[in-house]
């Protein structure tokens, strides 16, 4: 880069960090700064509504601060007629603060049924996909307070455990790849990114799939606007969300003591043998176990469904328990112990 465009790059630079000198914007991204707290390079998940947007403009911001790379894109799903147009437009207005996203499209047959879930997993894979292309083991997302209580309610309605109320977490995994899905906005609340999307872009897309109550989301959104007017809001619904967190935590001390103690893997045999003591504990713990186990042996992204954790171990139980597959392994009994391996390995025999 020559001495010209430098200097033009560091004076786009100190206008986008200028914006930190309002008093709210700084206050927000220091919030986000500590959330984030990472010191390697980063990619963005954009899209066109004000938190994704203030998103980019934090970590943009952040990126320049800690001297790191940051890469963003925008995933076009192609579900609706103005949705290319749109990602062009968003991005065109992120180059005001010096960001150039890549729009990564979904192209072939769009499903009829469970629409937003297959959408959801097909923009996960195709974001993993780009950030292995570039050697990026952080991807950010937009999820924020409000998405937390939303999840909650939605996790309720389902009628989910302990473990899916609290699952919305700030870090986790993505599959089995190197790469941590990072949620840096979940302490603040939706207002606050509008607010950094009209100052800094003044700019942002009004997504008409969050007003159509055909989505059970947008139900549920509603119904939490209803709640807050008798007295449960946002604040109230978090601090029981931390409080089950600490419950939560409990309860897995007593899972990893479980498979630390009642589980042998044979490597070479590639099989769990589970102790008799495995099953000397509470049903949460033995719940947990099982399917921690599954997941891993499995080698699967979900977990198992709840309702079929739950059947296994009523036949486990069972004196008639015969081998059974689930989650891509087999589950068997030889005398008094249970093996589980994966359905492609070859059948072993415990002596």
């Amino acid at each position: 880069m020559n001495l010209k465009n430098l200097s033009a790059k560091n004076k786009t630079h100190k206008k986008i960090l200028n914006h930190l000198k309002n008093k709210k914007i700084l206050k927000i991204f220091k919030e986000f700064s500590t959330s984030l707290n990472i010191k390697e390079n980063i990619a963005v998940a954009v899209s066109g509504g004000p938190d994704s947007l203030a998103l980019a403009f934090l970590a943009k911001c952040y990126a320049l601060k800690n001297r790191i790379e940051a890469k963003y894109f925008i995933v076009d799903h192609k579900l609706r007629k103005r949705s290319s147009l749109e990602a062009t437009i968003v991005r065109n207005n992120l180059k005001k603060i010096d960001v150039n996203c890549k729009i990564l499209k979904w192209n072939g047959k769009k499903p009829v049924k469970n629409i937003q879930s297959l959408a959801r997993n097909k923009r996960y894979f195709l974001l993993a996909s780009e950030c292995k292309k570039n050697n990026i083991k952080n991807l950010l997302l937009g999820h924020h307070l409000d998405d937390m209580s939303e999840n909650f309610l939605i996790r309720i309605v389902r009628g989910s455990g302990l473990n899916g109320l609290i699952s919305f977490n700030k870090k986790t995994t993505y599959k089995d790849q190197n790469l941590d899905i990072l949620r840096p906005l979940l302490n603040l609340e939706k207002k606050d990114l509008i607010y950094i999307s009209k100052k800094v872009l003044n700019f942002f897309i009004k997504d008409p799939s969050n007003i159509n109550e055909d989505y059970k989301r947008t139900r549920i959104r509603n119904l939490l606007q209803s709640l807050e007017k008798e007295g449960l809001d946002k604040k109230k619904l978090i601090l029981t969300i931390n409080n089950l967190k600490d419950t939560d935590e409990s309860i897995r001390f007593y899972v990893n003591r479980n498979l630390e103690k009642n589980l042998v893997f044979v490597k070479r045999k590639n099989i769990c043998i589970l102790k008799n003591n495995f099953f000397n504990q509470a049903h949460e713990i033995i719940f947990r176990s099982l399917t921690k186990i599954i997941q891993s042996v499995g080698k699967k992204y979900y977990p198992v469904r709840g309702k079929s954790i739950e059947e296994l171990i009523k036949k486990i139980e069972g004196k008639s328990f015969t081998k059974v597959t689930l989650g891509g392994c087999f589950i068997d009994r030889v005398n008094e112990t249970i093996l589980i391996s994966r359905e492609n390995s070859h059948k072993v025999k415990i002596l």
